[in-house]
């Protein structure tokens, strides 16, 4: 007779290191939101509600890190979609932008992306030894830091860019980007949870 399936043991640390990264993206979020509205930058609107999107991934797998599998899975599918709401401000805010094509102000926008990239290398730095531990959940997790430091790195090429030509076009393109990679991000975590459900279920 089979056994009830068991909570997988999770590695020393791995608590700890979620709820850094949880608090660490609330923080962020609210100076790059001020920063965003402030001098009307699309991309930093788009990676602030990143921000946010990570402090509620990172709650989430901290809630559900003794979850069983099966349970861990079918979130991991929820927090796919999750990861799409960052992409859709994006679009929302970038049509808006069309009526008003203002440039964002390069220097800030340099520097709040600046700011942004050295948190997200944190997270990025604390979740990527734990990325396989928890599942389809601490996969996500580190999925969206990692992208997020790629993000980061446009934002502040945009700003540099932005100061040369006066354009709100490398914001924009910038905002667009965010968007793309949050799109296959969660296609990587939808993938991840359906194949960690599959091996949760009993064979015939």
């Amino acid at each position: 007779m089979s056994t009830p399936q068991t909570t997988n043991q999770l590695p020393d640390g791995l608590r700890r290191a979620i709820t850094w990264v949880a608090a660490l993206n609330l923080a962020y979020f609210g100076v790059e939101f001020a920063v965003a509205v402030t001098i009307g930058s699309v991309s930093l609107f788009a990676d602030s509600i990143d921000f946010l999107e990570d402090t509620a991934v990172n709650v989430l797998v901290l809630l559900a890190l003794n979850w069983r599998r099966e349970h861990r899975a079918r979130l991991g599918m929820l927090l796919a979609l999750v990861l799409l709401a960052p992409g859709i401000a994006t679009l929302w805010t970038a049509w808006q932008k069309f009526g008003a094509p203002v440039p964002p102000a390069a220097v800030p926008l340099s520097l709040a992306g600046l700011g942004a990239l050295a948190v997200n290398l944190t997270c990025a730095l604390l979740l990527a030894r734990y990325r396989h531990a928890g599942g389809s959940l601490t996969r996500a997790a580190f999925l969206s830091a990692r992208n997020d430091v790629a993000a980061n790195v446009a934002i502040i090429a945009a700003g540099g860019v932005t100061a040369l030509t006066t354009s709100m076009w490398p914001d924009l393109i910038v905002g667009i980007g965010i968007f793309v990679m949050n799109l296959d991000a969660a296609r990587e975590v939808y993938e991840a949870a359906r194949e960690e459900g599959r091996r949760d279920r009993p064979e015939a």
